[in-house]
């Protein structure tokens, strides 16, 4: 007697369809389970055991064979504890075939029968509703994120017992709005505002520009001077994800954690420098998203830049121009989503002290140069804004008395392509405030003009540059003088037309304007006029 269950594991950034196929033979009690099975499935046969005998069902004494099909698909994890169990439910009688056709199952089982949620539920979801399937039979804990993917029927379980009684028609399933219980997500790292970094007016300014168009920044500077801080604020000046991008996001995070819920915030990554490339990228022996992909939608920060291994920041090329990683290995091959938005910091010098007035640099030029080099010039060419910030002054960190709170218009990210009315409020944090609702408007604009919430100034290719933007004849004679005096690459050409563009957003205009381009090659030279980002004269 062969019987067959279907469930489905998450391979990649999507899903695979297992069938679960239990036949029972004479011989010497056994409970096999083939079909390249990892530890961890194998185990399956004892928490399948406990499971049935615990919740009141009897378990076969006969040779039971489970093969998980197709067989050269690697399989990993406790998804199909459940299919497992109701094969063998199914082979024994205590269930008929009729009650799992058409159906998916997926879930840990306990000792005790209770149903644990497993990774990667999204991926599950979204491939049953691909190949056809109308009903799903998921852990309770796992449906606040199912419910994420619409058109598909999702039953929560809480329980063997209760499952059973639910295929037989004894019992009715609990209405999805009342079974999911709302996780808190994680909020936002950052509580640092524009108002508490003095002066750095050019720089907050740069990173208002890059937040609003989703562009790449490099802050240079010396040690102290703010360029961490700077960095932090981004984490509150990011818009709230959008329904329609809180689904990829959701998913990612639902690869590595079963307690993430729904993420509404847009994730500010900050990986250390001595993290692998396999962290940083992803990857392992199981396929799993690293930091660039768990910062999609969002910022990924490295503090001190060059002291990132120089293979890991070389393998960030290919990402920040696809916005997208392809991760291969000899049996398996997946791409993760990985638009972020990169803030990265560094040092002019090992000491960090080159071109500072008021302390003496250690370093030799050697030392300086191979410190620069760690960075290489097809790495930054992908960075958008490039600016160096000086040493704030002791009178500028004096504290004085608190100052009146402010009014000003705020806007909500609400619409797509139309602007919301700005009532007048007043602001905790007056310049942070100010700025942020300016980078919301901003945005509206870039989505009103691309009719998407999903594309930003930065994500624009060339031809979309040229069908889509508007350029004013002098500010585009001045482009092409400035290209060819500074021999910009053809990359860098157009992503200084991206921040052009975006710094018009900024300023409510309609078209790109020559202050625009002029701001915008400013973002790509340090103070002395030569494209480097250290600070202080060129090295000879």
């Amino acid at each position: 007697m062969i019987v067959k269950v279907y469930s489905i594991i998450p391979s990649g950034f999507s899903g695979a369809l297992v069938e679960v196929e239990g036949d029972k033979n004479h011989g010497l009690p056994a409970f096999n389970i083939v079909g390249m099975a990892n530890k961890t499935v194998n185990e399956a046969r004892d928490r399948v055991r406990s499971a049935l005998t615990n919740s009141g069902f009897s378990f076969p004494i006969d040779k039971i064979t489970v093969n998980l099909a197709p067989a050269d698909l690697h399989k990993d994890g406790t998804y199909l504890d459940l299919p497992i169990a109701l094969s063998v439910l199914l082979i024994s009688e205590q269930l008929v075939y009729t009650d799992v056709k058409d159906r998916i199952f997926v879930g840990e089982l306990s000792l005790e029968g209770s149903l644990r949620p497993v990774h990667g539920i999204i991926n599950i979801v979204e491939t049953a509703k691909r190949l056809g399937y109308k009903e799903v039979f998921l852990p309770s804990d796992n449906l606040e994120q199912a419910s994420l993917v619409k058109g598909i029927k999702l039953i929560g379980v809480n329980n063997l017992t209760e499952l059973l009684l639910i295929l037989k028609n004894q019992a009715i399933p609990t209405p999805l709005a009342q079974n999911v219980v709302k996780k808190k997500n994680t909020p936002r790292r950052s509580q640092s505002f524009l108002d508490e970094i003095k002066d750095q007016a050019i720089a907050k300014r740069a990173l208002s520009i890059a937040v609003a168009g989703h562009h790449n920044i490099l802050i240079s500077g010396p040690p102290g001077a703010g360029k961490t801080l700077l960095a932090r604020t981004a984490a509150d000046l990011l818009p709230d994800l959008t329904a329609e991008e809180q689904i990829p996001l959701t998913k990612l995070y639902s690869l590595i954690s079963t307690d993430c819920g729904i993420i509404t915030s847009r994730p500010f990554r900050t990986p250390h420098h001595s993290a692998s490339s396999i962290s940083i990228l992803g990857g392992g022996s199981v396929l799993t998203p690293g930091e660039i992909s768990l910062a999609h939608l969002g910022v990924l920060f490295l503090d001190e830049m060059p002291e990132y291994p120089r293979t890991v920041l070389e393998s960030l090329r290919q990402p920040l121009e696809d916005r997208q990683i392809t991760l291969a290995r000899a049996k398996s091959r997946t791409t993760f989503p990985a638009d972020f938005m990169l803030i990265a910091t560094m040092n002019p010098c090992p000491c960090g002290f080159y071109g500072d007035e008021t302390h003496e640099c250690t370093c030799s030029a050697a030392q300086i140069k191979n410190y620069q080099k760690k960075i290489s010039g097809p790495l930054l060419d992908r960075i958008d804004l490039l600016i160096t910030v000086q040493k704030v002054s002791t009178d500028s960190l004096t504290v004085p008395g608190s100052k009146p709170a402010k009014t000003a218009r705020k806007t909500r990210n609400t619409a797509k392509n139309s602007l919301p009315s700005t009532p007048e409020i007043a602001l905790q944090h007056p310049e942070h405030d100010i700025v942020k609702n300016k980078i919301f408007e901003a945005i509206l604009r870039q989505r009103r003009r691309y009719g998407s919430d999903c594309i930003s100034n930065s994500s624009l290719s060339s031809a979309d540059i040229v069908r889509l933007l508007k350029i004013e004849s002098e500010a585009e004679s001045l482009l092409r003088s400035a290209a060819e005096r500074l021999d910009l690459s053809a990359r860098s050409f157009y992503k200084t037309i991206k921040v052009a563009q975006t710094i018009a957003d900024f300023e409510a205009s309609d078209s790109i304007k020559p202050a625009h381009i002029s701001e915008a090659l400013s973002y790509r030279l340090d103070q002395t006029g030569n494209r480097l980002i250290i600070q202080g004269k060129p090295l000879s």
